[in-house]
């Protein structure tokens, strides 16, 4: 005799035997059956929030720490359309999450929160899977699951609440996932490759966040040619200490490593689109031979055309070229050599100018940050103008603990993710920049999410007490920019009161205060820099 069951417990079940450890979410009557069973029967932890977008965040920025598929709730209707910017900025992020989406009884056709879930859904460019019987809800679950991990974005499983308490088999299917690297390929593309890279005078390699797998055979490449070391954005620090690192390739180099890369003769990139911030709208890339190895078919030739594109795994592809530069004994190219670590790595010091009293000179804060927080840790950056300067300022231990909220161009999603990001690597302190704007509107919200988790998260506010892009059009006008500044709240009293501890830096002296108050407050801290809306440098895009 089959063994049956409820179908919330049926998928509480089913989540467990998917190994899910975290469930970020709001609960609401189409979903909480099924959390309660997942937190009683498997004593998986639940992560509550104020705000259904900053559930779905978390979930992505725990996609991107962990390499897990990150796990979210949300009952139906508003509680789904609050989650559409999150939905894209998941999508675009290509994380691996499952949103289990209640949606109202299919008899309940004049519910006031019925809605077409499915066309919302779609219109963020997440997939949707609909809980289709009571008798296929683990099935649904189990390909939901699978295509989340192969077409890395959020898909979404509608789920009826009338199913519920109806019941079902006991069945926990678990579909597996084939995660075999791309082959490397044969034949005239790879012929070509190879041919361009032994023939290339001062070749480059650019590593991106596919490539993070494949760093050690990079490195034995670029040693083995003599040939510079560079990153995209999403794969920061990842050859950070190496001689042959020049840091960021493309908007946000310096100048001394845009100097090796103009000079460069044939640039190869590995595991990463070469985007148009990459490649300054493929300037950088101007009477140089390009060859781009990306084992994700969408991923190549989808802002810029290479002279060869291999679809590829980037580890098995570097252990190739370096066996055939040794076969074809290619002389090394002698360019790493010209590479000096302190002028090609690091963006020059903030120079003397006046600030308003009461001020701290933000360029000169973040060098001095980047000394006094963990080397070793998770970095989590807000959108605003002030995000630039973190990205080429503020370093980190490890590329896979680098999360950023942009991709959707919004600002106020970074604190969320960050408290994903965070229990995605939780044996790390994490450390988030915001700016005033992203705090209030989305930080503000869930800080005290942060709290109520115990986390060891570090806010930094950027607090310039306007929005920034909107106050330099103003300004470069020569139009009083007075409507776009604030009078906020004390950010520093506001994490007092939602739990946490604040402190407030007006100068550089203050800032020397920051290590000790980190190392003595325990739980989320928030650290205010209050900056000068016009001596904030211009984003570097």
């Amino acid at each position: 005799m089959t063994e049956t069951t409820t179908v919330h417990e049926a998928l509480a079940d089913a989540l467990a035997a998917h190994e899910v450890d975290h469930l970020f979410g709001l609960m609401g009557d189409a979903n909480l059956f099924m959390v309660e069973s997942l937190v009683r029967r498997h004593g998986t932890t639940f992560v509550p929030f104020a705000h259904e977008a900053g559930s779905v965040l978390a979930a992505v920025g725990y996609a991107s720490t962990s390499g897990r598929i990150g796990v979210v709730t949300v009952t139906h209707g508003p509680a789904l359309t609050n989650c559409v910017t999150a939905l894209v900025e998941g999508t675009r992020a290509q994380q691996p999450v499952v949103l289990l989406v209640g949606d109202t009884p299919a008899t309940a056709l004049h519910n006031p929160q019925n809605i077409d879930q499915r066309e919302v859904i779609k219109t963020t460019g997440a997939g949707f899977v609909q809980l289709n019987t009571p008798e296929t809800a683990t099935q649904d679950l189990a390909t939901a699951f699978y295509r989340a991990r192969v077409e890395k974005r959020p898909i979404a499983l509608n789920m009826p609440s009338d199913f519920m308490w109806q019941t079902t088999r006991r069945d926990t299917p678990v579909r597996k996932v084939f995660d075999a690297p791309a082959m490397v390929p044969e034949g005239e593309d790879m012929e070509q490759a190879i041919g361009m890279l032994a023939s290339a005078r001062r070749p480059l390699i650019v590593a991106g966040n596919g490539a993070i797998e494949a760093r050690e055979d990079l490195v034995k490449l670029a040693e083995r040619l003599e040939a510079p070391l560079a990153t995209t954005l999403q794969a920061k620090d990842m050859f950070a200490g190496h001689p042959n690192n020049i840091g960021i390739f493309g908007t946000l180099s310096t100048e001394g490593a845009y100097d090796i890369i103009g000079k460069a003769d044939c640039v190869v990139g590995f595991g990463t689109q070469m985007h148009i911030f990459n490649t300054e709208s493929g300037k950088l890339l101007e009477g140089k031979r390009a060859i781009q190895i990306n084992n994700d078919p969408d991923g190549v030739g989808a802002m810029f055309h290479p002279d060869v594109a291999l679809i590829a795994d980037a580890k098995l592809t570097a252990q190739n070229f370096l066996t055939w530069m040794d076969e074809a004994e290619v002389a090394p190219s002698g360019v790493a050599a010209e590479i000096d670590p302190g002028k090609v790595t690091k963006h020059p010091p903030s120079p003397m100018r006046p600030i308003q009293p009461g001020c701290v000179d933000y360029v000169a804060a973040l060098d001095r940050l980047d000394a006094i927080l963990p080397q070793d840790k998770v970095l989590i950056c807000d959108g605003g103008r002030f995000m630039t300067e973190v990205w080429c300022r503020v370093g980190l231990s490890d590329p896979r603990a680098f999360v950023y909220s942009t991709r959707f161009g919004s600002i106020g999603l970074g604190l969320s993710i960050g408290i994903g990001a965070a229990m995605g690597q939780q044996d790390k302190p994490a450390v988030l920049f915001t700016g005033d704007g992203g705090f209030m509107s989305g930080g503000l919200v869930e800080f005290n999410t942060a709290v109520r988790a115990g986390l060891r998260l570090i806010v930094i506010v950027a607090n310039d007490a306007a929005y920034g892009a909107e106050y330099i059009q103003f300004t470069d006008r020569q139009l009083d920019p007075e409507i776009s500044t604030f009078h906020w709240p004390s950010f520093v009293d506001t994490a007092n009161a939602l739990g946490g501890k604040g402190m407030a830096v007006t100068s550089l002296e203050e800032l020397e205060e920051v290590g000790a108050f980190i190392e003595s407050t325990e739980g989320p801290i928030l650290i205010e820099l209050k900056l000068d809306p016009s001596e904030i440098p211009r984003m570097r895009l």
